[in-house]
């Protein structure tokens, strides 16, 4: 079984009950260092081995950008 969602308005397809920890080792973000949103809502990093991600979430993944 597998559920839909939306990264960075794009269109993923992933296995039912996956984890946003494993998500986003999937997508190449590996120990990146990204803030997540799901839903309009920041994720702490410190949760992501705990958010299972569901059906429809909306996803958007940032990286810092350096400079002065």
């Amino acid at each position: 079984m597998t559920i839909e969602l939306s990264v960075n308005n794009e269109s993923k397809s992933l296995a039912d009950n996956t984890l946003l920890s494993e998500a986003l080792q999937q997508w190449g973000y590996g120990d990146s260092k990204i803030a997540v949103a799901i839903n309009g809502e920041f994720v702490p990093r410190s949760t992501y081995t705990e958010r299972e991600l569901l059906n429809g979430d909306q996803i958007d993944i940032v990286k810092p950008v350096g400079g002065g």
